[in-house]
């Protein structure tokens, strides 16, 4: 066979992303707050961009701000499509996301109950002195990585070891624990792992006491070592916790050498303790939930579902700018910089009002499929899957899947992501409508809270009770869930409730 070059010449199609066809994919899957920084950052970079002031003001004081709405020279038509469907064959992530289960029926309506668990939603306004009230919670109380620091002042450390400290500081979290691998910091330090151990006992040696511990057993340890209590009996009981947790009686005093009065006396001694030093600090401030959508009952009894305006950013083009600068631009460089600057804020204010509007219909979507659920309650939860919104308002499962990251919707029922709403289904006995798993836990979670006295239902009694609803479900289904829960076994449960309980604060 000869070896030779030659032209061939082929037809295809294909897809390809464009940058702006990129950009509108990103910022559909933001939060608000990432959102809200990315258009910062553009209307820093973007001379022709600036804000929509006159949305912020009330309706007898705006400004006429007149614009021109020219559209951009090379705008994809992919933008002015209902859904971002044309990415869907490039994207093979999304499809990782899917939940389990498959079209449901309706659920079923019951005697319609009280909404005792509403919670009220403010869109808009604020309380007199809620200002007041953040700017004091913030302010009140130093950090523990403050307070750390401050000790670290005062300590008698070299300049080598002062560095060292305040690495391990750096590496405690809110609850007083050190979360670091020693070997990783002193290979990140250029020093031994035995200089990085001895400052780390220095440091443990700061208050409050049992901080920069490694674990529990490890911090309740120094607390009992400052005590002057942690003799070997008490360090063989914090080696088996779990013995502990369980109230293991015999095994810990075959451990421990001591008989169960003495035991008892012990974990006394360990339920005195603080297991998180690091909490009775400040912490840093924690961002709060902003929904994106709203839910609110209709007057018509109908739901009604509309966006959170406070967290949409506001953006115009300023078409009369760019056509005064573009007179003045002679060389090439400079028109072309404008023009992409131009084409750029153009395509930006229409990925914002896309995805407004994806959002939108999603959000709708989901609360017709689960409006049992805002009427009655988490046991009439749908089961649900990206495949059944996608269907129903014709877009791709990739673009449901980033509309429903990070995103919140408020609810008279609480606020909630939006995957919440999407949970496996569980067939049901005798081929009935199948249940959502989210329900079936709270199912298990009642059945357990409700336990009377002496009567403790074990994981296969929970399945025999859930088989004569209805519910189809094996005894590991049962287990998981419960342990998701983080609710005990019944063996444990009954030693607490037989009366040698408390060791569960360890849990």
């Amino acid at each position: 066979m000869a070896v030779g070059q030659r032209l061939e010449i082929r037809q295809g199609q294909s897809l390809v992303m464009t940058p702006q066809l990129q950009q509108a994919i990103k910022l559909l899957q933001l939060s608000n707050i990432e959102l809200s920084d990315y258009c910062e950052s553009e209307l820093e970079r973007n001379p022709l961009l600036e804000r929509d002031e006159s949305a912020a003001k009330p309706d007898g004081e705006r400004e006429v701000v007149e614009r021109e709405a020219a559209p951009s020279e090379r705008a994809d038509e992919s933008l002015a499509r209902e859904d971002f469907s044309k990415v869907a064959d490039l994207d093979s992530s999304a499809h990782d996301n899917m939940y389990d289960g498959g079209d449901a029926p309706q659920a079923a309506a019951g005697t319609q109950q009280p909404l005792t668990d509403w919670t009220t939603v403010k869109s808009s306004g604020r309380f007199e002195g809620d200002e007041d009230m953040l700017e004091s919670s913030v302010a009140g109380g130093g950090s523990l990585k403050d307070h750390l620091e401050e000790q670290l002042a005062i300590a008698a450390l070299s300049g080598e070891d002062r560095l060292i400290c305040l690495t391990l500081i750096d590496a405690v979290d809110e609850a007083g624990y050190l979360r670091a691998d020693l070997a990783e910091l002193a290979q990140r330090l250029g020093c031994e792992v035995d200089v990085v151990a001895r400052v780390l006992g220095v440091l443990q040696g700061f208050d409050p006491v049992g901080v920069a511990a490694r674990d529990i057993a490890e911090c309740l340890g120094i607390q009992l070592k400052a005590k002057d209590r942690l003799d070997p009996a008490m360090a063989a009981l914090l080696t088996r916790l779990d013995l502990v947790a369980r109230r293991d009686m015999s095994q810990l005093t075959a451990l421990c050498g001591v008989d169960a009065e003495d035991i008892a006396e012990m974990i006394g001694e360990i339920r005195a303790l603080n297991p998180r030093p690091g909490l009775n600090f400040g912490s840093e401030p924690v961002q709060p939930v902003v929904p994106d959508v709203f839910v609110r009952v209709g007057p018509d009894g109908g739901w009604l579902v509309e966006l959170n305006s406070d967290t949409l950013p506001r953006l115009l083009v300023n078409s009369r700018y760019y056509a005064q600068v573009a007179k003045g631009a002679r060389d090439k460089e400079a028109k072309n910089y404008l023009t992409d600057c131009f084409n750029n804020a153009n395509w930006l204010v229409k990925s914002l009002d896309q995805r407004a509007r994806t959002i939108l219909k999603v959000s709708t979507e989901i609360v017709r499929q689960q409006d049992a659920f805002l009427t009655y309650g988490v046991r009439h939860l749908r089961p649900l899957n990206l495949r059944t919104i996608a269907d129903a308002i014709q877009m791709h499962e990739s673009t449901v899947s980033r509309v429903t990251s990070n995103k919140y919707i408020a609810t008279p029922r609480g606020v909630f992501e939006l995957k919440y709403f999407f949970t496996a289904s569980i067939q049901s006995v005798n081929g009935a409508e199948s249940h959502s798993a989210e329900a079936v836990r709270d199912r298990i979670r009642e059945m357990i809270e409700n336990e009377q006295g002496d009567e403790i239902l074990s994981d296969d009694r929970i399945v025999a009770l859930l088989t004569a609803d209805g519910v189809n479900i094996a005894r590991r289904t049962v287990a998981k869930y419960r342990d998701a829960l983080r609710i005990p076994s019944s063996v444990e449960r009954r030693r607490l409730k037989s009366g040698e309980g408390g060791g569960a604060a360890f849990r």
